[in-house]
């Protein structure tokens, strides 16, 4: 039998690599786990973090206590609303929670200490050698990851940036339901995806095409220019609120794959395996339910790393990939957004909400009666027929 992994690394203190450490710690107690952050404890990226109702119940599945720690943190909400052209149009039961990153890192931090672990905060590693000697190494170490690009080739990694443009911000007001505002400017398009994930604060996404980017000179604003300009930009939406920075730069999205999930005992979960279109508000979910499926691996092979590190791609990559092909066709939807925004309002939300392919007609007619109903009375009145 094989000799269960007695010394375990892992890269990165993000939701992921915080939480494969608290797992693996409680699965093998007597193992050396070291989490391993380049940053200082006090710093953190990001404002909200989505969790949908479906993906807190698989880890309260195996894990109740954590999902009761974060419900306590949790703003919710059942409608989206799409704002164009001077309407506001609400899209009923498509409900969604939210949680402030710091807040969700805290608990995770938190949940390490009650097994006796801490990461290894402000330290930087350039070289997976300083890891010889691990049984185990977990990339949890994002979209930039070095365990990745150390071994590229061997992990068959794609990388592909999408063509728009976006800055993630943070807004000082909540907002009752999840909203994507859409404006046309006189230079051209832009979006902004925005959601409260306190009682007082949002996270507020600004989006727009290369071209607009370019045709407003945004490559050439300071953070605190860019900063300035959206908030001014979406000055009707925010009423009086502030814009926050927080390493707000604008950047364009990286479709990340990998063709192979581990490489000898290295093993990849989170954003550094792949990342899912910003816009389904998925990543931190995917990420949790990797190392929750990479955990049970292990348990399941009594510690033989080489079997359950097969395992894990072969159990979770089926399920996976159908959020995948989602989220890919919601970023192919958002790519030509402005191309949509010539449509009537009403129309646009329908082609908004049916963009990823999940929500079939049957679907929306029961999770979303009152937006189906108002929609089929503009259809009929339009003398549009369905039969």
């Amino acid at each position: 039998m094989p000799s269960r992994p007695r010394k375990i690394r892992i890269l990165g203190a993000g939701p992921a690599g915080l939480y494969a450490a608290y797992r693996l710690k409680r699965l093998l107690p007597s193992a050396d786990i070291v989490v391993v952050e380049q940053n200082p404890p006090d710093v953190t990226f990001g404002f909200g973090v989505v969790l949908s109702a479906q993906g807190l119940q698989f880890l309260a599945d195996d894990d109740p206590e954590l999902v009761r720690a974060i419900s306590t943190g949790l703003e919710s909400w059942k409608d989206i609303e799409i704002r164009i052209g001077g309407e506001r149009i609400r899209i009923d039961g498509i409900g969604f929670t939210a949680i402030g990153r710091v807040i969700l890192l805290r608990i995770l931090n938190e949940k390490l200490r009650e097994v006796g672990l801490a990461p290894a905060f402000g330290k930087t590693i350039t070289d997976l050698s300083d890891f010889g000697d691990a049984d185990l190494i977990v990339g949890a170490d994002g979209a930039n990851s070095l365990v990745r690009s150390t071994h590229e080739a061997a992990f068959g990694a794609k990388i592909e940036r999408l063509t728009n443009w976006f800055a993630w911000f943070g807004a000082s007001r909540p907002f009752d339901a999840l909203t994507q505002t859409f404006k046309m400017t006189d230079n051209g398009p832009f979006n902004a995806h925005h959601y409260r994930y306190s009682p007082t604060q949002s996270t507020f996404l600004v989006e727009t095409t290369t071209a607009n980017f370019e045709r407003c000179g945004l490559a050439k604003l300071s953070v605190e220019e860019s900063r300035a300009f959206c908030e001014n930009l979406f000055a009707d939406v925010l009423e009086g609120a502030e814009l926050i920075s927080n390493r707000s730069i604008w950047r364009q999205f990286p479709k990340i794959t990998n063709a192979r999930w581990s490489y000898k005992n290295m093993v990849l979960v989170g954003d550094a395996l792949r990342t899912a279109h910003y816009s389904i508000g998925s990543g931190t979910r995917l990420a949790l339910e990797d190392v929750q499926a990479l955990v049970n691996a292990i348990a399941s092979t009594e510690g033989d790393i080489s079997a359950a590190l097969s395992l894990y791609e072969a159990q979770r990559k089926p399920i996976v990939q159908k959020l995948l092909d989602a989220a890919a066709r919601s970023a192919d939807w958002y790519e030509t957004f402005d191309q949509n925004m010539t449509l009537p309002p009403l129309e646009f939300a329908h082609e908004y909400i049916s963009r990823s392919g999940r929500v079939d007609p049957d679907r929306m007619a029961s999770a979303s009666p009152n937006f189906v109903r108002r929609y089929l009375e503009w259809e009929r009145a339009r003398g549009i027929s369905r039969s």
